[in-house]
């Protein structure tokens, strides 16, 4: 079973300047909480137990949002604010740990995936980018349809969606010999870098979203540096894929990119409208905007 999730969290956020000059990407809020709790309660949702952060020396804040912190939880329980309490004490519950490692270089992701070794150690692992949201309305999410469809096949699984056809070279774009239906895996052949318009093998693009087994961290050690002198997870994927089945999920859920400021404006609207508290108020405040 899947129980341990990396999340890369060491770059320096330059599409989300000058906010992350001095606040990490992932702590700017969505509504009403940092972008990356979503994420990790999205991983939460399918299964993980340990979350890995691999992240950086400016990134401290992070790490101490899912700390606790006795002042503040002592200042609310003596006001009598439990509504709060309850928020803060909640954000994961008790079965889940969080757990950090330094990436002492932006050596790419493939670097920041090898970084986790040590605590990945024997066990297979999912692989979730805090820039991108997923967004989902069913009881699985398709994180955890994923790691379902891995324990079935053994077989990893890199999430894709569906990009219009005049976009794909804007994405690595994944070469299957069918396009599957929503919700459903198919064996992949390769992931094809931002191929011109007209080109692409298909138009499923990758989310960032991976299931991968515990050999990855073998075939990352001797993954030589490529695009942008970093070690790409493609590449080492590419070589998994010399003697293993590697699949392509097609998510049903939506995807947000929170590292550009408009896919963070995107995210805003769309969680905010779904917001158990300011989701009829945010809904009337767009209807007056638009007037």
């Amino acid at each position: 079973m899947i129980k341990k999730a990396i999340l890369p969290v060491a770059g320096l956020g330059t599409r989300f300047l000058p906010a992350s000059k001095s606040i990490p990407k992932e702590m700017v809020t969505v509504v009403d909480r940092p972008a990356i709790e979503y994420v990790v309660k999205e991983a939460v949702a399918a299964g993980i137990e340990q979350i890995i952060l691999v992240t950086h020396s400016s990134k401290a804040s992070i790490e101490n949002y899912f700390d606790r912190n006795f002042e503040l939880e002592t200042t609310l329980a003596n006001k009598k604010k439990d509504d709060l309490l309850k928020e803060i004490t909640e954000i994961l519950p008790p079965h889940v740990s969080v757990v950090s490692v330094r990436q002492p270089q932006p050596l790419g992701l493939g670097h920041a995936v090898l970084c986790a070794k040590a605590i990945v150690g024997d066990d297979d692992f999912a692989v979730l980018l805090p820039d991108v949201l997923v967004q989902s309305n069913d009881v699985e999410n398709d994180l955890a349809l994923m790691i379902g469809r891995f324990n079935v096949s053994q077989a990893s699984q890199i999430m894709v969606e569906a990009v219009p056809d005049d976009l794909v070279d804007q994405y690595g774009i994944v070469d299957v010999s069918v396009v599957p239906e929503e919700g459903k895996s198919i064996v992949m052949q390769g992931i094809v870098e931002k191929p011109p318009v007209g080109t692409a093998p298909s138009n499923l693009s990758v989310v960032g979203r991976y299931v991968l087994p515990a050999k990855i961290m073998q075939l990352l050690e001797q993954t030589p540096k490529g695009a942008g002198n970093e070690i790409q997870l493609t590449d080492a994927i590419a070589m998994l894929q010399q003697t293993d089945q590697v699949e392509a999920y097609r998510m049903k859920g939506q995807t947000f990119d929170c590292g550009s400021k408009i896919g963070y404006l995107k995210a805003v609207l769309h969680y905010g409208v779904a917001h158990p508290k300011l989701g009829n108020e945010f809904k009337a405040l767009i209807q007056e905007l638009k007037l």
